[in-house]
Order: structure tokens, then sequence, then C-alpha cells
């Protein structure tokens, strides 16, 4: 019942106490209108022999459903034409075959599935709600997941390839409440007005008893056998890698009751390294999950605040912690504010903390204030650990003031030339960074790896050196001109050589020499999501494999997947297959080998 879910709220970090404001009388007014057609209703139906609890579960949820229909508004949230591949498409249905197009697939490439997460918004796009209240709106992180996936098979009798094609919604189980509905029902709750953003808690946590959708659109991962789709707001849910089904909630045996990191690691002994923040106390804990998958080492990390830590390290011996000012703040939500604010004055620090300590065995650096969303990777180097990862100077999420609407806001952030350092224009801009951390000195030495002409998120490695030292590393390659009218777009990749300097180019006025880089470029007007690199059968140098992508044409509306030599980075793609419908544009991706899809 809707007293129920209150009551879990309640226990749940006080939420009735903490909620109290203006808007909140305003909602209790409003209820108290609009449920009492429902009150003669519920009177005819208490004489008749019927369960009692389940009468009053139903009427009060549609009582709380007029509410939400007599006082809300759900609006389409405009795009221009350049932003048509962020729009959702529909289940293809079954396996489609995809021929190569272009080149061949060398024999040596492995078998397996590539596989892509991404936002697909249900019901035709992202939401804004409208009301008494406010305005709230979705950001374009918030659709629900769609998996698409690209099956490398090879004949056995002849020896040829089979290439086969899907795709299919991560069926959590708020998606089958809005499917179900045939129709919005969660009310934005993470950007737009404060009293909005109030009610959308109140009311999304009253009828579906959880604040915000499980999107579980992120990123996609193996660990014990077993895949996984995952977000950062909720557990991950188990996918049947060959149907593409979601299976259940994955709460490592009823071990884990919290949100799950996009980015879990698995250390270079199997152990699978994860961590959950919240908005309530603890707000960051870290989970240990055995190689079996069975069993799991928990530590609060007793942060002071809730901090949207996308991603953790991990090294041979030791936890990577990153706690930078993107913040999540319900009592700031409650004066007026942005529940979600990157605080550029506040301080940021990593933490390095043995395999299975606590928070007391955490060593924390102090580092230059900054926003890094991805690790690349870390290692240890005698007494000294290694963090690389993309930094820039504030959150791409949104605007830190919510004086701009969401596409001005990216528009002047990647507005790079000349400008990326900037208040004003330009703070998107990334570099790939690096933070050498002594362990016996306690000193931080932090820089630059990369320059200024380009902006590059997204990174990925070969998976068998993470949490080891080693020479190459991959990323994702902003194209400034076409993001500043848009959102980000990938133009090209990026093999960085971390163990080659470039002699002709330092950061400016410092005299720090930047890392040797190669592009890869696309054809003007495509743009790449999802690469992953995938190790050649026998290889033996780090870089002896391939990088592949899915990679769409704005001018023809086609999607291919390129498969890249990693040996030959700036050449050709080797071979590109044509999709059978465009895929949109999305976030992390993996390839399977045919082993762990087998198991």
């Amino acid at each position: 019942m809707a007293i129920s879910s209150y009551n879990a709220l309640q226990v749940n970090g006080s939420l009735q106490s903490r909620l109290i404001s203006h808007s909140f009388n305003h909602l209790k007014t409003s209820l108290s209108s609009t449920v009492k057609p429902f009150f003669k209703e519920l009177q005819q139906l208490l004489p008749m022999k019927v369960d009692v609890s389940k009468t009053m579960k139903n009427t009060s949820g549609k009582m709380l459903d007029a509410v939400v229909d007599s006082l809300f508004q759900f609006v389409d949230i405009p795009s221009l034409p350049s932003q048509k591949n962020f729009l959702p498409v529909e289940e293809i249905g079954e396996l489609v075959e995809v021929t190569c197009t272009l080149g061949e697939i060398p024999a040596d490439f492995a078998e397996g599935v590539f596989i892509r997460n991404g936002s697909n918004p249900l019901f035709g796009g992202l939401k804004s709600a409208v009301s008494i209240f406010g305005e709230s709106h979705n950001i374009w992180v918030e659709g629900e997941g769609m998996l698409h996936a690209l099956y490398f098979k090879k004949d056995d009798d002849c020896g040829s390839w089979i290439i086969s094609y899907k795709n299919r919604y991560v069926e959590s189980e708020t998606f089958k409440i809005e499917t179900k509905r045939n129709k919005p029902g969660f009310l934005p709750a993470l950007v737009g007005d404060a009293p909005a953003i109030i009610a959308a808690y109140l009311l999304n946590s009253l009828r579906f008893g959880t604040v915000n959708k499980h999107m579980s659109n992120t990123n996609v991962f193996e660990h014990s056998g077993r895949i996984y789709s995952i977000a950062e707001n909720y557990l991950p849910q188990e996918v049947d890698i060959s149907t593409l089904e979601t299976i259940c909630d994955w709460d490592v045996n009823g071990t884990w009751d919290r949100p799950f990191s996009s980015h879990p690691k698995k250390a270079p002994n199997g152990e699978f390294v994860v961590m959950g923040t919240d908005a309530w106390k603890p707000y960051y804990v870290l989970g240990v999950i055995s190689a079996d998958g069975k069993k799991v080492h928990k530590v609060d990390l007793k942060f002071k605040r809730c901090v949207l830590s996308h991603d953790i390290g991990v090294t041979q011996n030791y936890n990577v912690i990153l706690d930078h000012p993107l913040t999540l703040d319900v009592k700031r939500l409650t004066m007026g504010g942005q529940i979600l604010q990157y605080e550029k004055e506040e301080y940021a620090r990593i933490g390095v903390m043995p395999r299975y300590g606590d928070a007391e065995s955490v060593k924390w650096f102090e580092v230059q204030t900054n926003c890094t969303f991805h690790f690349l990777n870390c290692f240890e180097d005698a007494n000294q650990v290694i963090v690389r990862g993309c930094r820039a100077l504030t959150s791409f999420l949104s605007d830190p003031d919510g004086s701009l609407n969401p596409y001005e806001w990216f528009s002047k952030g990647f507005i790079f030339a000349g400008h990326h350092d900037s208040a004003e224009v330009g703070y998107l801009f990334t570099h790939l960074y690096e933070w050498r951390l002594n362990m016996l000195s306690g000193k931080v030495e932090e820089r630059n790896l990369t320059g200024s002409e380009y902006s590059m998120d997204f990174p990925f490695i070969n998976e068998q050196f993470t949490g080891l030292k080693h020479k190459y590393g991959y990323t994702q390659v902003i194209d400034s001109g076409a993001s500043s009218i848009c959102m980000a777009k990938y133009g090209s990749l990026a093999k960085l050589y971390l163990e080659e300097s470039d002699s002709t180019k330092s950061v400016e006025g410092r005299g720090e020499h930047l890392i040797k880089v190669e592009y890869h470029k696309f054809e003007d007007n495509n743009f790449c999501s999802g690469s992953a690199f995938v190790p050649r059968n026998g290889g033996i140098e780090e870089d002896d494999g391939w990088i592949i992508t899915f990679v769409h044409n704005e001018e023809t509306d086609v999607t291919q997947v390129h498969i890249i030599d990693a040996q030959d980075f700036e050449g050709e793609a080797i071979a590109k297959l044509t999709l059978p419908q465009r895929v949109p544009y999305g976030f992390h991706s993996t390839f399977l080998s045919m082993p762990a899809c087998q198991s």
C-alpha cells in the first residue's frame, strides 16, 4: 500500500522530515482535493468479501495516479535534426544475418559477441513533466537500456564467418511497470525546479516503491561466466547472451542491497571490485566479490558526502577510489538548489585501499579539483600507484547552476578552440591525465598526458592488462564542431602510446612532455560509440588485436560496425559490416569471447 511505501521511505533516510517545503504543502492540498472522488468507490467495496489489503493498495494506487494525471503534464523534449541518432529505435525481433560490405574479417578474429548498451527511451524520447510545482526533465543519460549485439560465429564446415545482429530492451522491473501502463509514469526526479523534484521523489516512491527508473543503460560486463547489464542507480540485471532476455536482478546471493557501479573491475586474480553510492548514509560502500560470484566483502568508507562516482580502479593489491565534488545533496534540494551539482570550490581526492581493507586502511591523496568519470587503468610501480583517467574541469551531466537549457550547456561546453580552460566556453574539454601517488611519502605528481588539440573520453584498454602496467590505451575523440551544435559526438579514435613521448609538444608553460598519440579518423559526419579492444587469438604483443566500434553515418542514416587493426591504427578499417537498422549513439561495450558466451 501507499502507506507501506511511505514507511519504507522513512526508514531509508527519514524522507518525510527531510523534504518539508512550501511545495509539499501544495502537494498535500492537491492530494486531498483529488482523492475525494475515490472515497465513495472505497465505501462501496468495503462490505464485500474481498481482500481488504489488496483493495486498499489498488485504490490508493488509483488515487495517486489520478493526482499525477491531474497535476502533471508529460511533454516531449524537443530535438534538433542533428540529434536524430540520439533518438530511440524499435526492437528488431529475431536475429538478422549481417554481411561484410567492405573488406573481410580476419581468420584469427575471435568468435564471440560484441555487445553495447545505451539509452533508448520509451514512448518516443525523453520527457519533461510540467505542474504547479514547476518543471523537471530527463537528461540525456536517463532513457531505458537497450542492448545491441553482433554475433561472430564460424561455419564448422567451411570456416566462413556467420554474423548476425539483434537488439533488445533490458527489461528491469520499472521497464515492466511503464510498458504495462503503456504511457510515461515516472516523474523526472534529477534535474529541474526544486519543488518539482521533491514532488517527483514523493510521488514516484509512493506509486512505484522507488524514486527513479532502473535504467540499466550504461555498461555490460561478465563475471563468473554470467553476463550483466548495469547503470549505477540500481542492481545489475543478468542477461541471456544468446537471446538478450533479461533474467533477474543480481544481488550477490542477497548480500548486496544498494546501487552498483557502472564500471566494476576484475582484479588480476579474478576477484571483482565494485562500489555503490547513495544519497543517504552510508554514502559510499565498496565491495570485493569472490571470483565465483558467491561471496562479497563490504566496507562502508564513511564518506561525508554523496559523490556521483562513476568508476573504480584496481591494481594487483589495491582498490583505487575516486572522490570528486560532483555531489547529490537532498538538503541542498530542500533549500531550492539542484540535487545534482558539481561544486568546483570543493575538494577532490583519490584513495588507495588494500584489497580487503576497511575505511581506516585507505590512504587518501588530495589532488587538484576535477571531475573524472572514467579511469583508463591503474597499476603499481615500485612504491607508487599510477592512476590514469579522462579528466575535465567540470561535469558534463548538467549546468552547475541550472541557468542554461541542456543543449545550450553542451553547445558552449564543446567550443574548444583556444578556450578549453575558459569558464564561459570549452569547459567540457577532457584530457588524458596521470596521477602518481607515492605510497611512502604521501606526495602526488599529476600532469596532462595529452594536449589541447583534441578532447577525449570513453577510454579502454586490452582488458588482459587491467590493474597491470601497460603500454597502450585507446579513447574516443570528441568532434568539437559537431558537438557544439548538439551533444557529444565522437568523430575519431585515439591510440595512446603511454611509454613514448611526443617530443614536438609540451604542456604550455610547464615544459611537461606529452605522450605520443595516433588517430583513426572517420569520414565526415560519421561518429562512433561503444568501442572495445578484441585481442588476437594467440597474440603476444599487448596491442596485437583489433578495435571494434559502432559507427553511424548521419548523411545516409546507416550504422556500421568497423573493425580496425590496432597495429595499423591510422590505416583504413579492415572490415565494415552494415547493420539492418540504425543504432543510436550509446555508452559502453565489451567483446565476449566464445568460451564466456557458452558458459
